[in-house]
């Protein structure tokens, strides 16, 4: 046999299995969120760092909650604002400038000379990053079949876990090695690997990549025609996309706005928790430096788990609600404990549950909003429910330091996240009963 009849005879092998191109997708999209929530974590150690409280001056528990407040307000607020954008030009640009943004925001936090300053580049990145989760969703609509979306969204969810888990210990070294400002830097030099990748590995859809065959885009489509035809909503390019008719699409959808409300609290819990575990172990429990590092980390290395499980559990379960209910009872139930029990080592192990339990709600959430919003609208609603969602949880970080403030004691304030549960349970039984 020629070497031109062996080449031919690969190049008819390869066509005859559907490329994989989705799932390198998913995977660059899980790097995006990785390195985003290297971005939002910084500060949950730096408030627990010395140098950085002198340099900022700050002082007092509102004033370290504000730092993560600010941020959550720009990106509730730029998530509502800027998400339709990825419905318009497509994710793959949106997400690109979206990434630019947050570079140059921490390229600013760390040349910042006051508390104002850093502030700025808190609100820059809330900016920066509020186009990022509508135009992860909008890409995971586009290119998965509905039977896969549980798993892709478990992907890049998985990201926010492993994400802190790593940051927590990191952030603890290098700025106990090279100083708060470095920490900075590094994370501007890091953020560059989502950006080339997001620019040269990724387009707005399967029928846009080269790296697609057609057995691949044909899988996609035949999945998402399936779906399409059991909902009654149009297949992409029937009709000319816009702001209005994608918010027209799902407004009067109750469904969606039930989820809202549930991811309102989700957000809340998982916002209050990244910005309190380290205090709550060095302050409340008394632990070392070095143990409060690895224990911060611990709640979001369990996550891990439990957002893989959900992803699973979403491609299988009738009734996806049922998830994000188990989320909830944990996170009551594991904080509930943690702020209970005396023993110092128990505690921390239910509040290392209890954080882990925050894992189930990530993907399962995601996979339903991709199931009850059309295409068209998937970048707005996205937008919407995360923007809404972060604008509510802004509160979070801010209102425990008050009430931690105010009860004198760290249970006092992290009530909030057990009242956080109580409502998100209740939401997610309203979707459930709606077999949702």
């Amino acid at each position: 046999m020629s070497m031109e009849q062996t080449n031919v005879g690969t190049q008819i092998s390869a066509q005859a299995k559907p490329t994989n191109q989705r799932w390198l997708l998913a995977a660059i999209l899980f790097l995006a969120v990785f390195f985003s929530y290297l971005d939002r974590v910084n500060v949950s150690v730096l408030v627990v760092d010395p140098a950085f409280l002198t340099a900022m001056g700050i002082s007092g528990a509102v004033a370290k909650g504000m730092l993560m407040t600010t941020f959550l307000i720009a990106y509730g607020v730029g998530n509502v604002i800027l998400s339709p954008l990825g419905d318009i030009f497509g994710p793959r640009k949106a997400m690109a400038v979206c990434i630019v943004i947050w570079i140059i925001s921490m390229v600013i936090g760390g040349l910042a000379p006051t508390y104002a300053i850093i502030t700025i580049s808190r609100v820059l990145l809330g900016l920066g990053e509020a186009m990022h989760f509508p135009m992860q969703s909008k890409f995971i609509k586009q290119w998965f079949p509905p039977q896969e979306r549980g798993k892709a969204n478990a992907v890049w969810q998985t990201g926010m876990a492993v994400a802190p888990a790593i940051a927590m210990p990191f952030f603890t070294w290098i700025i106990h090695l090279s100083g708060w400002r470095m920490s900075f830097f590094i994370l501007a030099a890091l953020s560059l690997v989502p950006l080339l990748l997001v620019w040269w590995y990724t387009a707005d859809s399967p029928s846009q990549s080269k790296r697609t065959n057609q057995l691949e885009r044909e899988y996609i489509e035949a999945g998402q025609a399936k779906e399409a035809a059991a909902t009654g909503e149009k297949q992409a390019g029937e009709e000319k996309q816009g702001i209005v008719a994608a918010f027209k699409s799902f407004a009067d959808n109750r469904n969606f706005w039930l989820l809202t409300c549930f991811y309102m609290m989700h957000v809340s819990i998982l916002f209050g928790t990244m910005t309190w575990l380290p205090s709550y172990f060095k302050e409340a429990r008394g632990f070392s430096w070095t143990a409060m590092g690895i224990l911060s980390s611990l709640p979001f290395v369990l996550a891990v788990g439990t957002k893989i499980l959900s992803g699973y559990l979403a491609d299988k379960l009738p009734r996806r609600s049922l998830i994000l209910i188990f989320e909830m009872v944990g996170v009551g139930v594991g904080v509930f404990f943690a702020t209970q029990i005396a023993d110092n080592n128990i505690a921390a192990a239910f509040m290392v549950l209890g954080g882990g339990a925050v894992g189930l709600g990530g993907p399962a959430s995601w996979t339903v909003m991709q199931s009850v919003v059309p295409s068209k609208g998937v970048a707005s609603a996205a937008g919407l429910m995360n923007g809404l969602s972060n604008g509510v949880s802004a509160l979070a970080p801010v209102a425990i330091g008050g009430l931690i403030a105010f009860t004198g004691t760290y249970a006092g304030g992290l009530s909030y996240l057990i009242g956080c549960s109580v409502v998100g349970c209740i939401m997610a039984i309203l979707l459930y009963l709606r077999k949702i």
